[in-house]
């Protein structure tokens, strides 16, 4: 398993935050087990709250980042639905450089 690393700038981070964070990466973790590390930021502006998380793969750092004017909660699971279409087409690119050298030998 990798480590989840989750840290706040202007923002306590509660259990229920902590919670919501791990439920949501686990989506993340059932698309590939080369996940190494992944570390989430959470901050808060006067007028925003932003997560932002990296995803550290073999050869290859996945960033994605959302906003929220209303709630924590959204910009965690708006940052959580760009994780999955990256990494989706990380595997996507690989998958397809495998099978070129499959093919090519």
């Amino acid at each position: 398993m990798h480590t989840i690393n989750i840290t706040g700038h202007h923002i306590d981070i509660t259990p229920a935050i902590k919670d919501h964070v791990n439920e949501k990466l686990t989506k993340v973790s059932k698309l590939t087990d080369q996940i190494t590390s992944v570390n989430v930021t959470l901050m808060k502006d006067s007028k925003e709250q932003k997560a932002e998380a990296r995803v550290h793969l073999p050869g290859k750092e996945i960033f994605a980042a959302a906003t929220s004017e209303e709630r924590l909660f959204h910009a965690i699971d708006g940052m959580i639905d760009k994780l999955v279409r990256q990494v989706e087409k990380h595997k996507t690119k690989l998958n397809a450089n495998t099978h070129k050298s499959v093919v090519a030998s």
